[in-house]
């Protein structure tokens, strides 16, 4: 390809997701990022996002915030991103028995071990801008879980924050477990977790690992939403970042998720066919 030619190739927002939504419900990777030029800058990638959540047969109800990585913050003026969150991805934990979540072959397939906020009120259209303490007001419970980080495509991550937030901020599903009673009277600290896979422990760590707390991740996330016309409502669920870490799985991999006295969760990747 000639200088020229690459200079004539144009971002096009509406080629690139329904490539992605078609291979999120086939269940088939992608053997690269779809389209001739990967966004490169969050509101790009929130471009191709939005597309594709008005393409999902399902209805939208929740978010997930994950960290934008140190050495690109600068540049692309973010220090977190989102993902959507739709109604058939979302489980509820069982007991006495591992939660089953799809893994994509040939694409990629993570757990994060999460603590999610359920929004108690209508968010305010309007409002663009939230502290922690304005964004705590609306706080309806703190529930632990497990979000199933995934996509069609492998390389996500590695291609930056921008294609991650184009796919659905590389979510493929959430698994809800125990409401922590009384949070506001409960230590971010003291709500511990840790990450056991295939038997390995890969990673403990507590509510407060989460950069300014839960709270701050959500308050992003209430400013972010309403600024693309999306303010979050009532009942919706909002993940506030991966504690322990991202930690890649395949089909077969079981996790186990140990919140302490706020329960364990356990799931395994099957495969997507």
């Amino acid at each position: 390809m000639t200088v020229s030619e690459a200079d004539s190739k144009v971002f096009t927002p509406a080629a690139i997701a329904p490539q992605f939504v078609k291979a999120r419900q086939e269940g088939v990777f992608v053997p690269g990022y779809p389209g001739d030029v990967i966004p490169d800058s969050m509101a790009q990638g929130y471009a191709v996002q939005d597309i594709a959540i008005d393409l999902w047969p399902d209805e939208l109800v929740g978010w997930k915030v994950g960290l934008v990585p140190p050495q690109h913050r600068e540049r692309l003026g973010a220090e977190r991103l989102a993902g959507c969150i739709f109604k058939s991805k979302v489980q509820d934990a069982k007991v006495g028995a591992p939660n089953e979540y799809r893994a994509i072959e040939g694409g990629f397939c993570a757990v994060e071990a999460e603590f999610i906020i359920r929004v108690g009120k209508d968010a305010p259209a309007d409002k663009t801008e939230w502290t922690a303490e304005e964004a705590a007001e609306y706080v309806g419970e703190v529930i632990v879980g497990v979000e199933i980080a995934g996509s069609p495509l492998a390389t996500i991550n590695k291609l930056g924050p921008p294609v991650v937030s184009s796919d659905f901020g590389n979510n493929d599903g959430q698994i809800l477990g125990q409401v922590i009673p009384n949070w506001r009277d409960v230590a971010w600290e003291d709500m511990p977790v840790e990450t056991i896979i295939n038997g390995v422990s890969l990673g403990k760590a507590t509510a407060a690992t989460i950069p300014g707390t839960p709270l701050a991740a959500f308050a992003f996330l209430l400013g972010l939403v309403a600024s693309r016309g999306k303010p979050l409502k009532a009942g919706q669920i909002v993940t506030t970042g991966a504690t322990t870490g991202i930690h890649d799985v395949v089909a077969g991999d079981v996790a186990k998720i140990d919140f302490g006295p706020y329960g364990v969760i356990e799931c395994v990747a099957v495969p997507a066919k």
